[in-house]
């Protein structure tokens, strides 16, 4: 006889909107380390932990690869996508092109609206610390970055800036571990909204710089960590 799957801590859901709801109960888990990087999306074990039948799991899972989350292995099921070393330094590389670019144009372009959806977006990810909610922190980090990217006004980039959504949550999801205190995160983005206010070209590009650049170097070295651990 099989043996049953751990629950992974995935709360009950409701009837409506089955797929989409059990894909962001998996992304939570992902994000949060509950699912770890290459552990097996077990279908029956979800549904069973969910209160659902297996289908809806199903269709989730193909929903998350497609975003770039999971991975299919013929005959053997979904898997949570490893990022590594070298995946990290690319995905770090194309966001530093972006987001260079994107925060100089949003200053150029800001209007108090736009200054009061980043500032508002800010406020969410302290009140977020509060509450402990690590994967509504990760959404809160994601937007704030794309928020920059939408006040550029260049819908390419943003397009460009989505493709990379599935990666950047991932990613920013590792960042929530390497900090003890939730509200440092919030705090690393402060710099670079200040730097956006100011308008400064120069000193926005040496904020996004650093802003990713410790991300980037801290990722990377968790990573590589979780890459060696047995």
């Amino acid at each position: 006889m099989r043996a049953m799957s751990p629950p992974v801590g995935l709360p009950v859901l409701a009837e409506s909107d089955l797929v989409r709801q059990v894909a962001r109960r998996l992304t939570d888990a992902i994000v949060q380390g509950r699912l770890a990087p290459g552990a097996k999306v077990a279908e029956a074990a979800v549904a069973r932990e969910l209160g659902i039948s297996r289908a809806p799991v199903r269709e989730a899972a193909r929903l998350l690869e497609s975003q770039g989350l999971l991975m299919a292995s013929p005959r053997r099921g979904f898997f949570v996508r490893e990022l590594s070393a070298e995946d990290v330094d690319e995905l770090y590389d194309l966001r530093l092109c972006v987001e260079r670019h994107a925060a100089v144009e949003a200053a150029r372009r800001l209007t108090p609206s736009m200054r009061e959806g980043l500032r508002r977006q800010l406020d969410l990810m302290r009140e977020l610390a509060r509450r402990d909610d690590p994967a509504a922190i990760v959404e809160a980090d994601y937007q704030f970055h794309r928020l920059i990217c939408e006040a550029a006004g260049n819908a390419r980039m943003l397009r460009l800036f989505d493709g990379l959504a599935s990666e950047l949550r991932i990613v920013i999801g590792l960042i929530g571990r390497l900090y003890d205190d939730p509200d440092e995160i919030a705090r690393t983005h402060e710099p670079v909204l200040e730097a956006i206010e100011a308008g400064h070209p120069e000193r926005i590009v040496a904020h996004i710089d650093h802003h990713l650049g410790v991300a980037r170097r801290e990722v990377g070295r968790l990573v590589r960590s979780l890459t060696l651990t047995p």
